[in-house]
């Protein structure tokens, strides 16, 4: 009897991993839903990864709620944990930097190889110095952004335009973070590989990785459940046609007349992705799900495995993830104040995305928090911008790093 009773007591006793788990979901949830209840977000899915195990992965709020002109839909459509978002600019380093990770891998690019060995057109002037490495550090000297769909409608016209444009400044010296650079790496892997981007990705890289919703051009594939973005693209419109915005362009306003004028879903976001890369694209165009996105992650903590699999050497990898003095590995971002990593341990990287989307990455700990929104499905802030989202993302890493 008193065996019985000793067991009894046992049983009952509350597991402490147990309950801090519960009190880590518990305050995760409540931030992500504060950010739901201020209309940051119509929806988010939040994924905590640690030691190759998933510790929280939850849907929120909505995948849709609104049709052109802001007008909410009779069905809702909820958000799940499988919702594909457009991830935007984390396309350059779970897209472009893995392909160059891979051709690096293979001795089929040098890093400090000039950019005209693969692109001539770039064998001019002060462009001859640009390397791979240059592009993939944002130090090439290129401009961070142009509308590149008011001067040509095809990705052979966009690297002829690039290469004629001048430099900002000279190669190497400063940093600027270049859409324009990574449109130009895209062009290097299917120069190199004698393949289209994401035909190249999908059979080196996804498909042996078993990643079934990690794609380009999602609708072409028959993919539902995607997250809607933004109402057409006003923001990007207004960079191009207000000068008092922040973005100086040379373009006259009435030149383009492409604009969308419908909720975009399952189309890539960004006009220089859709309108000139029909959505395939070195800068953004990318689709994926934080599951997917967690797989490629754990690629990089472990050095180039998958489940045993050599991916890409443990060699190449560390060469990837060595950040300079200004504090940018290649591809991915170092720096606390960018990646909203204010006290993580030294080595942890990350990236963002426009559409609401950041992954990051501690090695030290062997976690990977994933946070994917679709703020710009809420609409315009007063300010003419789309809700803030870097508190959040920092307190969400302060909270799993207390974990």
């Amino acid at each position: 009897m008193g065996c019985f009773v000793v067991m009894s007591l046992a049983a009952c006793a509350p597991n402490p991993e147990t309950a801090r788990q519960r009190a880590l979901n518990t305050r995760l949830d409540s931030l992500v839903e504060k950010g739901l209840s201020e209309k940051a977000y119509a929806g988010a899915v939040l994924l905590v990864a640690r030691r190759g195990e998933v510790i929280h992965e939850k849907a929120y709020g909505y995948g849709r709620k609104y049709s052109f002109d802001h007008i909410p839909l009779k069905r809702l459509e909820p958000m799940t944990v499988d919702t594909l978002f457009d991830v935007a600019s984390m396309t350059k380093p779970f897209a472009t930097t893995y392909g160059i990770m891979l051709l690096v891998d293979r001795g089929q690019i040098e890093l400090d190889a000039p950019l005209s060995r693969y692109i001539p057109l770039f064998d001019r002037g002060g462009k001859r110095d640009i390397t791979i490495r240059h592009l993939l550090r944002h130090r090439a000297g290129l401009y961070p952004w142009k509308p590149v769909y008011y001067h040509t409608a095809d990705r052979k016209g966009a690297a002829s335009y690039i290469a004629s444009l001048p430099l900002q400044c000279p190669v190497g010296a400063e940093y600027h973070y270049s859409d324009l650079g990574f449109m130009i790496l895209g062009y290097v892997i299917e120069s190199v590989s004698g393949m289209p981007l994401d035909r190249y990705l999908s059979e080196n890289l996804y498909a042996p990785l078993g990643l079934k919703r990690t794609s380009f051009r999602p609708l072409e594939r028959g993919f539902t459940g995607i997250a809607a973005t933004s109402q057409g693209n006003p923001f990007e419109q207004r960079m191009v046609t207000d000068d008092t915005f922040g973005f100086t362009c040379d373009e006259k306003a009435d030149v383009f007349q492409g604009w969308r004028r419908h909720i975009l879903k399952g189309e890539v976001n960004d006009g220089n992705s859709f309108y000139v890369h029909r959505g395939i694209a070195g800068h953004a165009g990318l689709f994926s799900t934080a599951a997917d996105l967690r797989i490629l992650a754990e690629v990089l903590i472990d050095r180039g495995t998958y489940r045993g699999r050599t991916i890409i050497s443990p060699e190449t990898v560390k060469t990837f993830l060595i950040p300079n003095e200004f504090g940018n590995g290649l591809g991915w971002s170092f720096r606390p104040e960018v990646i909203m990593a204010q006290g993580a341990p030294a080595g942890t990287f990350g990236h963002t995305g426009f559409t609401g989307c950041n992954v990051l990455v501690v090695p030290d700990r062997e976690s990977i928090v994933i946070f994917l929104t679709n703020r710009q499905h809420e609409g315009l802030t007063e300010s003419g911008g789309y809700p803030g989202l870097n508190d959040l993302r920092r307190e969400i890493v302060r909270v799993v790093l207390a974990f």
